[in-house]
């Protein structure tokens, strides 16, 4: 007989050990279960390793779930005897009414049991008294159903009216995985009440506390299924447009799951829809009754959920068709005219794009290689931009003047190419490249009035990379071909976002000839950046367009969803921010949801995406199913209320806006969010400024046996994984010398680093520029490549985040990016210590040394930071501030400065080991010298080498000792010359300083005097530089001229910009003045007509992008330092121009006012 399912969650098993934070139950103490299935059968088992009373089961069906545990695991054969005999108990109902009659009211529940023989006509309120009984004094009640908002507050008030205020009452859930997320708990109630089940903890991995009191579990269930039903719909309505349009399922497949219109739902659902499964649960029964619940709520509170709703109609309308007891997937049948079935998966199950166009892309742009651009816009900027980086010349176009200029300013003179029509942009050129609004101005530029089709050069290729109709797409396309010119049109739509675009990792999506294809593949390439970026739809011109339109119906919906439930959240009491970092984790994820719901909590309508646009893209969608005639009610639905905040005036603002119609309804998201960050300013911590020299003189004696040969020995013998640096910043190789820094990760390179047989590598990623949302979708794909790379080259590896030692950088979205790919560590170990830069951890709390007094790290400029911005010098406090709910006080290990000196490596394996394996756990490593650091290492070393793998944020001090690399002494430029430099007539030395804080501003003042009349100076002024884009460039050209005659004549130069703050009233920001600035150093530097003896670049942006825009660097050489803290690298790579000049990569806020001077003094002729 098949087991009876009291859960209406989605099915799915998969389970993993471990815990999240120590705790244990009395050994007198035994837990009932009361609903029993596979998942809680795994929890059981789990107790039973930590657990010494007995655990006592409860089910109609339990008979089919096996149990294992030598006799702690009883079956029982009724509700009366489970709570008899437990002090915890966990009654697993489908609904409130089953719960109500089990604990209330059911001949075989608990009233039932405690009815007094002698008196059958006694009373309900006595009855539910006597039924109380049954329960053990102090006992825990867990109950996990689905019921409106109010329901287990006003249970607990049944309770306290008996009496039996001593019972604890909690409300759980139990969340099914799913194929990137794991299972959860959820748990909600008094502080008593959830720490007298800490236990939990060790019974599974991912357990949430779910702020807000008694039922709040629930109430995040409900906004839960509210995502998961609708994310459900619309993915059969979705998969349904596309089978009429059309397009293949497992292309549309493929390319959805890699794009911004996937989720959880379509994720797990679509391969069951493609197979034509109607026998798996859950079923559309199951989820209609969720919908029920949460429909029912809203009404309750007088709140509106039009998409909610919507699902809820269309699981009622399947259910009448008759698919209600069939499983979820079995939506799609209501959406598609005939069912089209998958072919068969790959090996991995994983359905795959079998459209591929076998064309190696050039390692070289083509003889003629001008593009010509029309749409400069946000993504058309980083379009433009990554073409010029891959080394095509493009002609740059828009309506809006300033965007033109800026295109020109981002890149070399000749490379970005500002035009002044489209024609122009279109002149001569093999290619053009359509991202404006719509279909009418893709019309308009190539046959109307901008003349572009007329000033293609014959056989051109017209990418059009707009959301345009597919038979808009079409027409162009057969327009293009009536021409007679063997012109011809590359339906190329792209997905991703402003920051993809700007790095050149769009998702593209290619449809057309064979022909026009192969073309312009290198093109593609260089905005998609990979090939697995790039996907080819089968079906000719338009064919991209449908699927794009698919992508777009799914990512409208899940934007109006995530506003929905989040409001949702809202109104129910919930805290939006936790809401927003469970559900990320959860089944209840969508791609938008993640990237979009910031902006809510925020409110922050800046316009990376502007709401006007989805009441476009919806409306092609909803016309395009008028003439498919397919059934969209989802994308009705959404498309209405987007036309909503249009009209309220927000057509320009960010589509994540249109929230605010929902709170107009009473709720409020950003004001229900609790606090990420505070700001500095506004907050006063407990810890003062110590004097530096009597501090470090009393602490404890330094350890006595010199470690680093030992692990220097240890990992050249090969036993110890290679050592992945990933570095925010290019600054971060402050300590290390005879190492690679790469500045590209794709699995190739990371191959060939791999078989160098290297102990270590730093990857420079630069993710401290970006958003958070941006700069943990770079962290997992970079670790997602050396994961790759490193299991094709049979190496082991771990990673080490190294970040800024004054606190500065994305916590926890950079490591929470690396467990996404590698999974849960046993720890994180957190470690700021930077000796060099005076940054020392003492009792917890991170100093930073400013002349002779130790300044906590909070009180300092750096917390003021705009972007990474923190109040709390205790790292403790710090975590909690920057992690949220993921951490709790209980959640800390530290490594004191006692136990380096005293106790040595052994009292640190020995704390490392205490820990729970795979807890949610940061260990803080108090540090003040360099032996402090070698110690822990060894320490480490060790409880690694028994099974231990932790995840690493920490400074530079940490990756040194790490890898056994000791301080060596600052280099001289002949120690680092080729000897044929030395040898050579020498040239002058090249220095760029666009940092402009304060230390740097000191350092160049000091710099200029020390050296005098020995050193050129060449000023730009900023204000001209961004007061046209003519005066840019000729300011640019004449200081390009003037160091190429200075450098080539021996002179040191100094190419600094002016030092006095820019304010204009004019529409340009810091961001965009910054941008201008960096954009003409990195010009001069590819542009000067001589190799300098050396280059140094002041500041972590302005030494980011002379490296790697200005040298071209892919892989250097750290060959060590030119003074204390300032790294030192040497390319060599052929394909690097100003092959092996030394490279001085000097930090902004590192240093005396005198150390950039005597560097250039020392290197000096």
């Amino acid at each position: 007989m098949p087991r009876r399912c009291r859960c209406s969650c989605w099915c799915d098993t998969r389970y993993r050990l471990s815990t999240a934070q120590p705790a244990t139950m009395p050994s007198h103490s035994s837990i009932g279960f009361v609903g029993f299935n596979p998942e809680k059968a795994k929890i059981a088992e789990a107790l039973q390793l930590h657990l010494y009373g007995t655990i006592r089961v409860y089910d109609t069906f339990s008979d089919s779930v096996e149990l294992t545990g030598a006799g702690q695991v009883q079956r029982s054969d009724s509700v009366h005897h489970v709570v008899q005999h437990s002090q915890i108990v966990w009654i697993e109902e489908k609904d409130a009414e089953a719960l109500s009659e089990t604990l209330l009211g059911s001949s075989s529940g608990l009233i039932h049991c405690m009815q007094r023989q002698d008196n059958p006509k006694i009373t309900y309120e006595a009855r539910l008294t006597d039924q109380l009984q049954a329960l053990s004094k102090d006992a825990s009640l867990m109950l996990e159903c689905l019921a409106l908002p109010d329901y287990y507050q006003d249970l607990a008030s049944r309770f306290t009216e008996a009496g039996r205020t001593d019972i604890k009452i909690l409300d759980c859930s139990v969340v099914a995985p799913s194929s990137r997320t794991k299972s959860s708990i959820w748990i909600s109630g008094s502080g008593a009440a959830i720490e007298s089940v800490a236990f939990l903890s060790k019974a599974h991995d991912n357990v949430h506390v779910i702020s807000g009191g008694l039922g709040s579990a629930n109430k995040l269930r409900l906004t839960s299924y509210l995502m998961e039903a609708t994310h459900a719909v619309t993915a059969a309505e979705a998969t349904g447009l596309a089978s009429k349009a059309g397009i293949d399922a497992n292309e549309i497949y493929s390319i959805i799951i890699n794009a911004a219109g996937n989720s959880s739902a379509y994720e797990e659902l679509v391969p069951h829809m493609l197979q034509g499964n109607s026998q798996v649960k859950p079923s559309i029964e199951s989820l209609l009754h969720n919908i029920n619940i949460v429909t029912s709520s809203s009404k309750s509170l007088n709140f509106p959920l039009p998409l909610c709703s919507a699902s809820e109609q269309v699981c009622l309308l399947a259910s009448t068709q008759g698919y209600g007891l069939k499983h979820v997937s079995s939506l799609v049948k209501l959406f598609e005219s005939q069912h089209q079935k998958a072919t068969p998966t790959d090996a991995s199950g994983t359905y795959a794009s079998k459209t591929s166009i076998d064309v190696t892309p050039p390692k070289t742009p083509p003889s003629v290689a001008t593009i010509g651009m029309v749409g400069l816009g946000a993504m058309g900027q980083g379009m433009a931009q990554s073409l010029v980086r891959a080394g095509f010349s493009v002609q740059g176009y828009d309506v809006w003047a300033p965007s033109v200029e800026r295109f020109a300013a981002s890149g070399p003179s000749g490379m970005s190419i500002a035009a002044s029509s489209p024609a122009e942009a279109a002149k001569g050129t093999a290619a053009l490249i359509l991202m404006v609004q719509n279909a009418v101005q893709a019309w308009d530029v190539l046959f109307g009035a901008g003349k572009a089709a007329e000033e293609l050069s014959d056989g051109a290729t017209v990418i059009l990379s707009s959301t345009v109709p597919p038979s808009e797409a079409r027409r162009i396309g057969d327009k293009l071909e009536s021409l007679g010119r063997g012109l011809s049109l590359v339906d190329a739509p792209v997905s991703g976002g402003v920051a993809r675009a700007a790095k050149g990792d769009l998702t593209m999506i290619c449809s057309g000839t064979g022909s026009a294809l192969r073309s312009v593949r290198g093109i593609i390439l260089a905005m998609a950046g990979k090939e697995s970026n790039i996907y080819n739809v089968k079906g000719g011109v338009g064919a991209a367009s449908s699927a794009k339109l698919i992508n777009q119906l799914l990512a409208g919906v899940h934007i109006a969803t995530a506003a929905e439930s989040l409001a949702f959240a809202s109104r129910l009491g919930l805290d939006t921010r936790q809401v927003y970092d469970i559900f990320n984790e959860s089944t209840a994820w969508s791609w938008m949801f993640q990237n979009r719901a910031t902006q809510m909590l925020d409110a922050d309508w800046t316009p990376h995406s502007a709401l006007a646009i989805f009441v476009k893209d919806l409306g092609i969608v909803l016309n395009e199913a008028k003439r498919l005639a397919s059934y969209t009610p989802m994308s009705a639905v959404a498309h209405t209320l987007y036309i909503d905040g249009a009209a309220r005036g927000w057509a320009k603002e960010s589509d994540a806006g249109v929230v605010r119609l929902w709170e107009a309804a009473g709720s409020d998201v950003s004001g229900s969010a609790s606090v990420k960050a505070s700001s500095p300013a506004a907050y006063q911590e407990s810890v003062k400024p110590l004097p530096a020299e009597a501090t470090l003189a009393a602490l404890p004696a330094e350890y006595t046996t010199d470690l680093i040969e030992s692990t220097k020995a240890r990992v050249d013998s090969g036993a110890m994984p290679v050592l992945v640096a990933l570095d925010d910043d290019p600054t971060g190789t402050q300590t290390c010398n005879n190492i690679d820094v790469l500045a590209v990760w794709d699995v190739g390179t990371l191959k060939e680093q791999f078989a160098t047989d290297c102990r270590g590598f730093f990857i420079l990623t630069n993710s401290r520029a970006l958003p958070p949302a941006e700069a943990r979708e770079l962290i997992v794909e970079i670790t997602t490549n050396v994961n790759k790379a490193a299991e094709e080259s049979g190496k082991a590896f771990e990673i080490v985040l190294r970040g800024d030692s004054t606190l500065r950088g994305h916590l926890p979205e950079e490591p929470e990016a690396v467990e996404e790919v590698l999974g849960k560590s046993d720890g994180w170990v957190f470690a700021p210590f930077f000796r060099q830069g005076g940054r020392f951890t003492i009792d917890d709390v991170h100093y930073v040394q400013e002349d002779d007094q130790l300044v906590p790290a909070a009180q300092t400029p750096f917390a003021q930071d705009a972007t990474f911005g923190y109040k709390n010098s205790n790292l403790r406090q710090y975590i909690l501030e920057k992690c949220g709910s993921r951490f709790t006080a209980s959640s800390f290990t530290s490594i004191t400065l006692e136990d380096l000196r005293c106790g040595g490596p052994a009292k640190v394996e020995e704390k490392l080991l205490s820990g729970e394996r795979g807890a949610d756990r940061v260990i803080i490593v108090n540090a003040v010298a360099d032996s402090n650091m070698n110690v822990f290492v060894a320490g480490l070393l060790a409880a690694e080498e028994k099974g231990y793998r932790f995840i690493y944020r920490t400074a530079a001090a940490f990756v040194s000792s790490r890898l056994g690399i000791k301080e060596i002494p600052p280099k001289s430029w002949a120690e680092v010359s080729l000897k044929a430099d030395v040898d050579a007539p020498r040239t002058g030395g090249l220095i760029l300083a666009g940092s402009y804080v304060p230390k740097t501003t000191a350092q160049l003042k000091a710099l200029r005097e020390r050296r005098g009349a020995d050193l050129e100076v060449i000023e730009l002024d900023v204000a001209q530089l961004i007061e046209s884009a003519e005066q840019e460039q000729k300011i640019v050209e004449s200081a390009i001229s003037e160091t190429t005659r200075l450098i080539s004549a021996g002179r040191d130069v100094l190419v600094m910009t002016s030092r006095t703050l820019i304010k204009t009233d004019e529409a340009i920001s810091s961001l965009e003045i910054g941008s201008k600035v960096a954009a003409a150093l990195v010009r001069l530097l590819v542009n000067i007509q001589v190799r300098p003896r050396y280059i140094i670049a002041k500041g972590g942006i302005t030494s980011s992008d002379a490296a790697t825009k200005g040298l071209k660097m892919r892989r250097a050489l750290i060959v060590g330092q030119a003074a204390p803290g300032v790294p030192l690298w040497r390319c060599d790579e052929e394909t690097s121009r100003h092959r092996s000049v030394p490279f001085v990569v000097f930090p902004g806020n590192v240093g005396s006012e005198t150390t950039l001077a005597e560097i250039v003094e020392q290197w000096a002729l």
